[in-house]
């Protein structure tokens, strides 16, 4: 069964953008996944095809108006769609290579974009949006960040990539940053690849690899080693 994304968007021109390329290009061409982009505005109501109003209170921005939105989700996503409903969001959760993982395993995910100001919080709350973020920064609406995430998830669909283990040694896979990757020439403008990565020794070669990501995200990222520590140990008690 392939994977299937809905994208609710004002702009439907956007998909798939770069997604059409590369790995996740030829996932669509196979019917591995396929994501289909549909426009709010056609669910509009006035002869204007108005989607957007003032925010109630004041302030500046418009916000979607909840009655449009929540018909696009109806109409995409109807009662007994066992797909989750995402709104991308600067204040969501994070999105993590474990939430990831979670969605290439099921059957897709409806995935609404913001625009403007934001979202009417009624359309949240009845239409069940999980909100998932991809940083702490702000964009001028949810279709980067709805590409971001379909990349990530489709390139960890079974078969996607040639070889199935290239997606178990990643950053985050184990809570850590990748370690270093080198390739020839040995010598490059003075630098050299480490020896041990060039001795045959693959005991050796995984303790450096290990010893160097642990570094790189004790220095880089240490707010991910509690994380990593809880994946040793449950790897451990398996």
């Amino acid at each position: 069964m392939s994977f299937r994304a809905t994208v609710l968007t004002l702009y439907p021109e956007m998909f798939p953008g770069h997604l059409g390329q590369s790995l996740a290009g030829r996932a669509l061409e196979r019917g591995d996944a396929v994501i289909e982009a549909v426009n709010i505005r056609d669910y509009a109501t006035d002869r204007h095809r108005s989607v957007d109003d003032t925010p109630a209170g004041g302030g500046a921005g418009m916000v979607l108006r909840p009655d449009v939105l929540a018909a696009s989700i109806d109409a995409v996503s109807p009662a007994g769609d066992p797909r989750p409903r995402l709104l991308m969001s600067p204040r969501g959760a994070p999105l993590t290579q474990a939430r990831v993982r979670e969605l290439a395993a099921g059957p897709g995910a409806v995935i609404v974009c913001g625009r403007f100001e934001g979202v009417d919080q009624r359309v949240i709350e009845t239409r069940d949006l999980e909100e998932i973020s991809i940083g702490d920064y702000v964009l001028s609406g949810g279709e980067p960040a709805a590409l971001v995430l379909l990349d990530a998830v489709i390139r960890v669909l079974p078969g996607v990539m040639g070889n199935a283990q290239s997606g178990t040694h990643e950053s985050f896979e184990t809570g850590l940053l990748e370690h270093p990757h080198y390739t020839r020439p040995q010598d490059f403008e003075g630098r050299e690849i480490p020896q041990v990565l060039i001795s045959g020794n693959h005991k050796a070669i995984e303790a450096w690899r290990q010893a160097e990501a642990l570094e790189l995200t004790r220095r880089r990222r240490p707010d991910l080693l509690p994380l990593a520590e809880r994946s040793g140990k449950d790897q451990t008690a398996k």
